[in-house]
């Protein structure tokens, strides 16, 4: 008997692998599934916090991430608040990937509208224009600039403004495109003229042919004591100069370095 159960195990082992089936011997340590990635301080040096400041309207995490040196001046750089406008993303995540940040106290949102940019349009799930939806000079507006139903309607909308509150930025950079150029619409000109001067872009004024209602720049100006301005790349901007050329660039041009 005992010289049978050796060679039953092993028919059975032999069958089983034969079949195409997994098998897990008896008192053997099994290696653990492969699970994926999760970033961390290891593979991502420059990330002091990642903070969920809020979901879409599907429900998608809206991300921000803390680089720099806590303590120093509060800088935020928004991409994505239009998800046909991709490409300044790019700056935002070779800053996040990128070696750590000194300096300033920078905080970045790559993806203001997750849900658009999926989609790859300008508005998010609802419909709605999310830089005409703040509760600053709105209007009720219609088509490409639909403004939604009342102010600060969209969770995308609160998500931000409660973001703002807590951590106020004494600047913020909001990317867009294709306009390139930098607003001169802004209650700090000297702020614009340093923008355009390191990010090599026009000086412009984006004043919506005549106001720009509902805007997240106009709010934060309006509200807080910092300045908020508006960056616009053109429809195309090349693949290096976004990587490696324009974080180089802002970091530059908002006082910090690598």
């Amino acid at each position: 008997m005992s010289r049978l159960i050796p060679l039953f195990l092993a028919t059975v082992l032999a069958s089983t692998v034969l079949a195409g089936t997994e098998s897990i011997a008896v008192g053997v340590a099994q290696p653990p599934p492969p699970r994926a990635a999760v970033p961390s301080l290891a593979t991502r040096p420059a990330v002091l916090e990642t903070r969920v400041i809020g979901r879409s309207a599907k429900d998608r995490p809206i991300v921000a991430y803390r680089l720099g040196k806590p303590g120093r001046p509060v800088v935020l750089v928004i991409s994505g608040m239009h998800g046909n406008e991709g490409a300044p993303r790019q700056i935002l995540r070779s800053l996040r990937d990128g070696p750590p940040v000194r300096g300033i106290d920078l905080w970045i949102l790559p993806s203001y509208n997750p849900d658009g940019l999926v989609r790859h349009t300008r508005k998010n799930a609802h419909g709605v224009d999310l830089n005409r939806n703040f509760p600053y000079s709105w209007r009720d507006l219609d088509g490409s600039y639909e403004s939604g139903p009342r102010p600060g309607s969209e969770p995308e909308t609160k998500a931000a403004m409660r973001f703002l509150r807590d951590i106020r930025p004494r600047r913020i950079v909001s990317f867009h495109q294709p306009l390139n150029g930098v607003d001169t619409d802004t209650k700090l000109p000297a702020f614009s003229r340093r923008l355009s001067r390191h990010l090599n872009l026009p000086l412009k004024n984006f004043n919506c042919t005549g106001v720009c209602h509902g805007t997240m720049t106009g709010w934060y100006n309006h509200n807080f004591p910092g300045a908020a301005v508006t960056v616009e790349y053109g429809a195309h901007p090349g693949r290096h100069r976004m990587r490696v050329t324009a974080p180089r660039q802002l970091l530059r041009a908002l006082g910090g370095r690598r």
